[in-house]
């Protein structure tokens, strides 16, 4: 079977490059999958991430690592995370991590760096 007849798409993060973002650096795979109708994202946070908000954007951050003192600021409450756990982040939700930790983030409609508000 060619690879346009495959069924299935695989991606192995650690070769992709990683790229800044509000969150420290976010490495983003099938952005050039035609029929795929999002992207996901493996993202270092760092910790001086930025306030910042979609208009289009809906992210689910399943977090994978973080330290204990860990949390999300969403329109400005203060949530502790810990692996395992999993947050949907609406469009128009103010957001940042706080502190260290690592991410897999499913965006839905496709990630699209024009629509990344600050504050």
């Amino acid at each position: 079977m060619t690879a346009p007849d495959r069924k299935f798409e695989i991606v192995d993060f650690a070769n992709i490059s990683g790229v800044a973002c509000p969150c420290g650096t976010a490495r983003r795979a099938f952005a050039d999958v035609e029929d795929y109708p999002g992207t996901i994202h493996v993202t270092e946070i760092s910790t001086d991430a930025r306030l910042h908000y979609h208009k289009r954007l809906t992210e689910t951050y399943y977090f994978l690592e973080c330290g204990p003192d860990a949390q999300m600021q969403l329109d400005g409450e203060l949530i502790p995370v810990h692996p395992g756990m999993c947050i949907m982040i609406r469009p128009g939700t103010r957001h940042r991590a706080i502190g260290q930790m690592k991410v897999l983030i499913a965006c839905l409609p496709k990630f699209d760096p024009e629509d990344e508000w600050l504050g």
